[in-house]
């Protein structure tokens, strides 16, 4: 479900069409001497900003795939060091070799991380870390690491199975490292967009919250605090980002 954090900056651009709406139709005698009060200037800002909310819908989207194709890449990695293990332990390997890989697997059993949930709806914001689960998946990348080290060693490793063999394996860690190394740059994209988003939306004096006020407090000037006009204005609601 979109978060009403997530919504709201969706409402106030919204909101700011609706303002320009009214100030479109105060024809000339609308006449702001600041620039940024302008109508022109008001429309551009208004296209900035839907622009930038449509920015981190497609790289919150391209994260949650992301998000996605790792959990599928990662998802049979436990049961597949199980089955190394098994292996190392039909060839001519020492207790000490098999005790070794033994000690990477049970490693690798061990993390419990939490299934990242992915919700259908693009605006649905990624988390606001990625630190944990991040670290979960790197982890798993380097026990795979310490399995596949110690069969490398073991000369009578020769498996027949395409998918327990060294090429296979050498094969299978770089393909979870490029995709958890996707997930962490798609993460600083949306995070960046957002940063973005919220400098068009919020920014001091330039974004569009501060200019929503200003071109209020301009109407309320020419027009009047009990004039028509700027009823139309007053109860168009712009909410602050909240700290």
């Amino acid at each position: 479900m979109t978060s009403t954090f997530e919504t709201g900056h969706a409402k106030n651009v919204a909101n700011f069409q609706d303002l320009i709406s009214f100030v479109t139709g105060y024809g000339s005698t609308y006449n702001p001497s600041k620039n940024s009060l302008k109508l022109p200037q008001l429309n551009a800002l208004y296209t900035a900003s839907q622009t930038s909310l449509a920015d981190v819908v497609a790289k919150n989207t391209t994260y949650n795939n992301k998000v996605n194709e790792r959990v599928l890449a990662f998802k049979d990695l436990k049961s597949l060091s199980t089955r190394l293990i098994n292996a190392l332990q039909a060839t001519d390997a020492s207790e000490q070799k098999v005790a070794d890989a033994k000690a990477f697997n049970k490693k690798m059993q061990g993390i419990r991380s939490k299934a990242v949930e992915i919700s259908n709806d693009p605006n649905t914001p990624a988390p606001k870390t990625i630190s944990t689960s991040q670290q979960s998946y790197d982890q798993q990348i380097q026990h795979l690491a310490g399995i596949i080290s110690v069969l490398q060693s073991e000369p009578s490793y020769t498996p027949n199975e395409t998918d327990l063999q060294i090429a296979t394996l050498t094969a299978k860690q770089a393909d979870l490292t490029a995709k958890n190394s996707a997930v962490a740059t798609a993460y600083t994209n949306v995070s960046n967009s957002r940063i973005a988003r919220d400098t068009t939306i919020y920014g001091t004096d330039t974004g569009l919250f501060d200019v929503a006020t200003e071109v209020k407090k301009y109407i309320k000037s020419v027009f009047g605090a009990t004039s028509p006009q700027f009823a139309q204005v007053k109860g168009i609601e712009f909410t602050k980002k909240k700290k």
